[in-house]
């Protein structure tokens, strides 16, 4: 009698104690949850000062040659690190020739962008500044501009004191790698579940994640980033309409040369996918449950049926985290020797 007594007492304690199931152990072998702790990236150690300075910059539109576009335009903090797409508008109105992949959690991808060019968060962050149709800027207008502001020239020499100088356009990457390593989104319904509270996920989403398992979505999407791990080709099963693959873009093929990584693609991190339409590297789909039927039919070679697309959105909603608060910065002043904007190159 006073066993039972205690163990009924457990129980009102802790009504969401761990309860493990095939699913929940199951899912635990395949994903993992974000950690509540920024991670640490290769050769650059993330410090307060560093982060500081590099969402400063991150917000700066006075790094590109027009003095309107700054790494938050296309990877918007407010929209699920993306922007309204399908693909991103740089200098003069140019579109990019891809959709812009989210920036929240890009730290545990295996590489940066859709083909993997970068291997990190610091390369990346050289590319859109230099490129054509993005920025549109040079190292040296980056510098020029950063250092014609004495509070950015402290900043830098508080976040790289053993560097000289210390305004370099390597740590102007570095600065922004440090602040977007912050941008994770832990606590998402789905961490829980894997965290053992078998009441963070709904029966439909448990459904939805058994689904997702069992037809083979997660031998590709998997790991802490639900993707981002691995490269595959986009049409497995089928040939997608040229309007979601153009056939322009041959994808990772454009990096190695190698003839079997045509039309070859990072796998799409699914990580707050819900925030984040339109879809695939095209962005030509705005609606989850269709990406969902796509990935099926050209990925899988199945027809899934709508309750499945149904149940298997309802799962890939639970993925949606806790996005950081991010306080607006207030930018240096510009100087008489700030290089003014331009929009003519």
């Amino acid at each position: 009698m006073r066993r039972l007594s205690v163990a009924t007492a457990v129980l009102l304690v802790a009504p969401h104690a761990i309860a493990h199931d095939d699913v929940m152990l199951a899912a635990g072998r395949i994903f993992k949850p974000i950690p509540s702790a920024t991670p640490a990236v290769n050769d650059n150690p993330v410090t307060d000062e560093k982060v500081k300075l590099g969402k400063m910059l991150f917000f700066d539109p006075r790094l590109s040659a027009s003095g309107i576009i700054s790494c938050n335009t296309c990877h918007n903090l407010g929209t699920g690190g993306v922007d309204a797409g399908p693909t991103s508008v740089g200098h003069g109105w140019k579109k990019g020739a891809r959709r812009a992949p989210t920036v929240y959690n890009a730290v545990f991808n295996v590489a940066q962008f859709w083909d993997g060019r970068a291997p990190d968060l610091k390369e990346q962050a050289k590319g859109p500044v230099q490129a054509t149709a993005e920025m549109n800027a040079t190292p040296d207008h980056v510098m020029s501009t950063l250092n014609s502001m004495n509070v950015y020239v402290a900043m830098f020499k508080t976040a790289f004191p053993d560097s000289t100088p210390p305004v370099t356009f390597e740590n102007v990457a570095k600065a922004i790698e440090a602040f977007e390593a912050t941008l994770t989104t832990p606590a998402a319904p789905f961490d829980q579940y894997l965290n053992g509270d078998g009441s963070a996920l709904n029966d439909q989403q448990k459904v939805g994640l058994k689904l997702f398992m069992e037809k083979g979505c997660s031998s590709c999407h998997n790991g802490v980033n639900i993707g981002g791990q691995g490269y595959f080709p986009f049409g497995v099963m089928e040939k997608p309409d040229t309007k979601l693959r153009p056939t322009a873009d041959k994808g990772r093929f454009a990096v190695t040369r190698v003839a079997s990584d045509e039309y070859v693609f990072r796998v799409a991190p699914l990580r707050n996918v819900a925030l984040r339409a339109p879809y695939f590297h095209s962005g030509q789909v705005w609606s989850l449950k269709e990406a969902v039927g796509v990935m099926g039919e050209v990925q899988l070679g199945e027809k899934l049926s709508d309750k499945e697309e149904n149940d298997i959105v309802a799962f890939l909603n639970s993925l949606t985290g806790q996005l950081p608060k991010i306080e607006y910065p207030i930018l240096p002043t510009r100087t008489n020797e700030t290089p003014p904007p331009s929009l003519g190159r």
